[in-house]
């Protein structure tokens, strides 16, 4: 499905951890190695002076220069600046994740020469705001993004290429319905598909963007600290080194505790040592509502696709998460079913990243792809408006969440105002019905309006929805030839000018100061 001039490149952007896959000359996806030769690259990077460290170096460091250290940065996405300072400046989050992606690309640009196209993977609960961050990040790591795809959904098409179904000769008549738990090292995402052939058919999307194993870690360190503090009369959290050292030590407890019923942690600080022992049920116990916020999800996410649990075929585990055994139990028991963990929990986003990259460039050469992806929205859009009784603002919805993409929503609404000269249209995202509780997501202004126009003249708001959840706005005034077509203008976004010069700073040419 590629040229030899294009690889089909996919990225796992991910929050403690990214993966780039690759399909070789059999269309098949493979997970590339690093420069360290690992399979999976930390998503931490390090203000070192005048250098940044991205990766395996950079996360060692949290444990002595964590205050030069910035992870999670995937969190502050849709932010305007990353919450900690580095050298006296504060980053975008975006150049962040940014940096990351640049060292992906040089990494296997190494192995398989200069390559630009590529498909970047998000949450399925990403806001608009995000993905166009997310895009931004790829342009100033010096690639073309083709594409941006939900996380769940790769990891379904990976499933399905693994299952045969994108063979003609292995595509089933009989629709397949999976449900996607995602559960990664700082997103959650549920997603409920329908595999019908080789179409990948979303029917409900859910997630939350700040729950992860990061969560569950923080949740080992809290534990640890409070032992420690019992005995010592002093809270390692409160130094940053010493803080970062001891998540370290709580990452690999974690990964024990799946193992085995119990792990210790050792904890030093101010000259006073322990070595604090926790057992499973400990673990489980402290981290007992985080897995409840997962069912709750998952739960309301089966019943937004109108299933029951029967319906479902299998339930598909993915994210390194996932390996932890009380969330086997806990879809287990929910379920009925035993879960599917047949996929490469940390490779099987990119790997149906790559599938999809092979698909896009197919495309692009006028091919014939051969499987198809329909995805639902993740979050309802909508304009703010007056209520004309109340004088409140509300969200008026023009596309309800898990809609079906792509769409395209119309709403009529009404001047405020005779002789009005300009309309300012607010979008936002989000379930409610008073625009103060929803995210506003951008904004664009009808100027020059004709003269003597009336109050209450009708203004259409139209919105056009696309595949990867990227948004376009058309707002028009019947009976005139006011129109304006744009995409929206978003108060955390940058500007072209600077996402060049950040392009050229991160990719190592002539380096220069943006904020």
């Amino acid at each position: 499905m590629s040229t030899a001039q294009e690889p089909a490149i996919g990225i796992d952007l991910g929050t403690t951890y990214s993966v780039v896959s690759r399909l070789d000359d059999n269309g098949q996806p493979i997970t590339m190695v690093n420069a360290e030769g690992d399979r999976v690259t930390p998503s931490v990077v390090l203000f070192d002076g005048q250098d940044v460290v991205v990766g395996k170096e950079a996360l060692k460091a949290m444990a002595t220069e964590a205050d030069s250290v910035a992870e999670c940065s995937k969190r502050d996405m849709g932010h305007r600046v990353f919450h900690k300072v580095f050298g006296g400046k504060q980053y975008p989050p975006e150049v962040i994740e940014a940096w990351i992606l640049n060292k992906l690309r040089a990494d296997t640009a190494q192995q398989i020469g200069p390559f630009t196209k590529v498909v970047i993977t998000v949450p399925a609960y990403f806001d608009e705001v995000r993905r166009k961050a997310t895009q931004d990040a790829g342009y100033m790591a010096g690639f073309e993004v083709l594409d941006i795809i939900n996380e769940p959904t790769a990891a379904a098409v990976a499933f399905g290429f693994q299952q045969g179904y994108l063979n003609a000769e292995g595509s089933s008549d009989e629709p397949k319905r999976i449900l996607v738990y995602d559960l990664g090292g700082g997103t959650f995402d549920v997603t409920v598909m329908e595999i019908r052939g080789s179409e990948f058919v979303a029917l409900a999307t859910d997630g939350d963007v700040r729950l992860g194993g990061y969560d569950f870690d923080q949740r080992l360190v809290d534990l640890v600290a409070e032992s420690f503090i019992r005995e010592h009369y002093v809270d390692p959290r409160e130094d940053p080194s010493a803080a970062g050292k001891l998540w370290r030590e709580c990452e690999d407890v974690k990964r024990t505790l799946s193992a085995r019923n119990k792990a210790s942690a050792a904890c030093d600080y101010r000259g006073f040592a322990s070595r604090v022992e926790i057992t499973k049920k400990q673990f489980e116990e402290a981290t007992q509502d985080l897995l409840d916020r997962t069912r709750f999800t998952t739960s309301q996410t089966l019943k937004a696709a109108g299933l029951d649990w029967a319906d479902l075929d299998r339930v598909l585990l993915v994210g390194g998460s996932t390996r932890m055994p009380m969330v086997h139990a806990m879809l287990r028991e929910l379920s009925g079913k035993d879960p599917d963990a047949s996929v490469a929990a940390d490779e099987a986003v990119a790997h149906g990243a790559a599938l999809h990259a092979g698909l896009q460039l197919a495309k692009q050469q006028g091919l014939k792809g051969t499987f198809a992806i329909k995805n639902v929205n993740s979050h309802s859009l909508g304009v703010v408006g007056t209520d004309p009784q109340t004088k409140r603002r509300r969200n008026g919805i023009l596309i309800p969440r898990n809609t079906s993409l792509p769409v395209t929503g119309k709403r009529v609404f009404k001047t405020s105002k005779a002789n009005q000269k300009s309309i300012l249209v607010q979008i936002v995202e989000g379930e409610s019905p008073s625009a103060d509780d929803c995210t506003q997501i951008g904004k664009c202004t009808v100027r020059d309006m004709p003269p003597n126009l009336a109050a209450q003249s009708p203004v259409a708001v139209l919105f056009h929805y696309e595949p990867n959840g990227r948004l376009k706005v058309r707002v028009t005034v019947p009976g005139t030839d006011r129109q304006v077509d744009s995409e929206i203008v978003r108060e955390n976004s940058l500007s072209k000018e600077h996402l060049d010069g950040w392009r050229r700073y991160v990719c190592q040419a002539e380096p220069t100061d943006y904020r």
